[in-house]
């Protein structure tokens, strides 16, 4: 399936969510959940519209992407990425993706490197510093001791991490990350590991480009699709059990 951006209208909002079979040496990809749920929300995943999507199968990747730092190429519909540096090797989108947006994707290391996937949303890129600007941040097995993290750059002044997750290295991951109005939420197969709400929510329409970040690692990712929210409201309440 060729890489293409879709315009936004609304009969979008029935698409249905695509499940399947990864190529070559991909894994089979798990059924997902029609909806997630993260504190008082609702995700309505099944039908928030895929913007874009690419599966690395076509000879198109610099009409997509921009190449910002680190080693990266596409093999046998596989984008990968390294970067010996302390510091984020990083892709990233050329088309802008404004507004609440999450990212799917499957991603693993590529062995013996066994840790750091990250995707990065509501994002800049500054030419002027060769750096990430203004970005949500979300990953695996990252922060220097094995944790989930998210994380809002580039003062770093929000992080939230949890070195819970039993990380495989080598295994392949479907890794959903985004926001809704500065709540951030992180999933992988089909299971919320961290969420944290920002106080001063990033300003989606001016930052709204999307990558993937190897931090002194080495990674592949394949079947990117960026997702507009739909979401409703979530009641939550205890009910006296004593």
């Amino acid at each position: 399936m060729q890489p293409k951006l879709l315009m936004l209208s609304a009969f979008l909002c029935c698409i249905p969510f695509a499940r399947g079979v990864l190529r070559g040496d991909k894994h089979q990809a798990k059924l997902q959940p029609k909806s997630f749920t993260i504190m008082k929300k609702v995700i309505d995943l099944e039908n928030s519209p895929i913007l874009f999507e690419d599966d690395f199968s076509k000879d198109n990747f610099h009409e997509n992407w921009s190449i910002k730092t680190g080693e990266w190429h596409v093999k046998d519909g596989w984008c990968y990425g390294k970067y010996r540096e302390n510091a984020p090797g990083m892709i990233v989108s050329l088309h802008a993706f404004p507004g609440n947006v999450l990212v799917e994707f499957d991603a693993q290391n590529v062995l013996p490197s066994n840790h750091d996937i990250n995707v990065m949303w509501n994002g800049t890129w500054d030419d002027a510093l060769n750096k990430r600007g203004i970005a949500y941040v979300a990953g695996l097995q990252g922060w220097w001791e094995g944790k989930v993290g998210i994380e809002k750059s580039p003062e770093y002044k929000l992080n939230a991490g949890t070195p819970l997750f039993d990380y495989k290295p080598g295994r392949v991951y479907h890794i959903v990350a985004g926001s809704i109005d500065g709540h951030c939420f992180i999933f992988v197969d089909g299971k919320l590991l961290l969420e944290v709400t920002d106080p001063d929510p990033i300003d989606h329409i001016k930052n709204n480009k999307i990558g993937f970040e190897a931090y002194c690692s080495s990674i592949r990712i394949t079947n990117v699709k960026v997702r507009q929210i739909k979401w409703g409201p979530r009641d939550m309440r205890y009910e006296p059990n004593f």
